[in-house]
């Protein structure tokens, strides 16, 4: 089962690197971008077949590895294998 892990920082919580995209961005003349938050996607291949297990082990992943829970918020989607 095919796994996104969306990650992004917190509200309030300063992003250089967003506001270097978005300065970088308005200096190529794209004025009208006014703010830019990045962020991550990872894609995970997982061998497990049922969709709640599946988030389960997801959110495990996160909160040991993938995302800082004190600047970083989370958001998984669980895709649904071809038939």
């Amino acid at each position: 089962m095919r796994v996104n892990v969306y990650i992004r920082l917190k509200g309030g919580v300063l992003d250089p690197e967003g506001e270097t995209i978005k300065n970088s961005l308005q200096g190529l003349h794209f004025s009208e971008v006014q703010s830019v938050r990045a962020g991550k996607v990872f894609q995970l291949e997982l061998s497990e077949e049922d969709p709640a297990r599946a988030r389960q082990r997801s959110e495990e992943m996160c909160r040991q590895l993938l995302a800082n829970p004190v600047i970083e918020d989370y958001q998984i989607e669980i895709m649904e294998p071809p038939s």
